[in-house]
């Protein structure tokens, strides 16, 4: 039988609170405190306003999108990787 407080499937946040949120980015609380208002102007996303939790997909959407090689969403052309000068 299966009482309230058992777990029987293991539940992975989507929202976390800053702290996992500064672990995402290899950084403490106190350094992603101190650097969050330049990596908001930058696009970082935002907290929840209800619950102050940070999205992990939307932290690794913007991580993947400072990078163009990143976007999924675009088909590539191998070209793309060689130095100009070889390019046809």
């Amino acid at each position: 039988m299966v009482t309230g407080d058992s777990i029987r499937f293991s539940v992975v946040p989507r929202d976390v609170p800053a702290a996992k949120a500064a672990r995402r980015l290899h950084l403490t609380l106190n350094e992603f405190e101190e650097m969050k208002d330049e990596l908001f102007r930058r696009g970082f996303p935002r907290p929840d306003p209800t619950t102050g939790n940070f999205d992990l997909v939307e932290i690794d959407r913007w991580m993947d999108g400072r990078h163009h090689h990143c976007d999924s969403n675009k088909p590539r052309d191998a070209r793309e990787l060689l130095p100009p000068g070889l390019r046809r």
